[in-house]
């Protein structure tokens, strides 16, 4: 059964990924939280003196790390840790829902490390962070409190320990 909606997520990203005017009932159902509080901090320094990391809703992974859980219709709310240090031929992706064909032969489609480290090379940021965090990014019912209750926050604390001053913050 699992096998059979896996199928049927990846028929449905293709469809949806080559015909996107598809998108908008989805997208019309989907209500976000309310909230008073805007999650935005002001950058207080010069790019060149920052140190950037990456946070993305891709599905990527290092291949020797647990894969994302595609069997669970809700979503897997966890995260993994992307270490910069290993080279990118070590990432993959597990997501169904979406068309990721184009990132899994140049994973910087979604996850843009290479070009980040061109960027802290050519002194346009000051350091590329160390770690990188990487969440499934469908999740829904439930999960979505365990997201913004318990793995997000352990994400912010873990990247605020690594002395990060800006995030790269993009859906997959």
């Amino acid at each position: 059964m699992a096998r059979i909606l896996r199928l049927k997520n990846r028929l449905i990203a293709k469809i949806l990924g080559r015909f996107p005017s598809l998108c908008g009932p989805i997208i019309a159902s989907y209500r976000p939280r309310e909230s008073k509080e805007i999650p935005w901090t002001p950058v207080r320094k010069a790019l060149r003196e920052c140190k950037v990391a990456i946070v993305k809703t891709t599905g990527v992974h290092h291949k020797d790390d647990k894969p994302f859980d595609m069997g669970d219709p809700r979503g897997d709310a966890t995260y993994r840790m992307i270490d910069a240090a290993r080279p990118v031929s070590d990432l993959m992706i597990t997501h169904d829902y979406y068309d990721h064909s184009d990132a899994d032969r140049d994973i910087n489609v979604v996850f843009p490390i290479e070009r980040l480290r061109e960027f802290e090379e050519k002194g346009i940021i000051g350091a590329l962070a160390e770690r990188h965090y990487s969440f499934m990014g469908h999740i829904v019912g439930g999960l979505i409190d365990t997201l913004v209750n318990k793995t997000a926050p352990e994400v912010v604390e873990k990247v605020k320990a690594g002395g990060v001053d800006v995030v790269l913050l993009t859906p997959g």
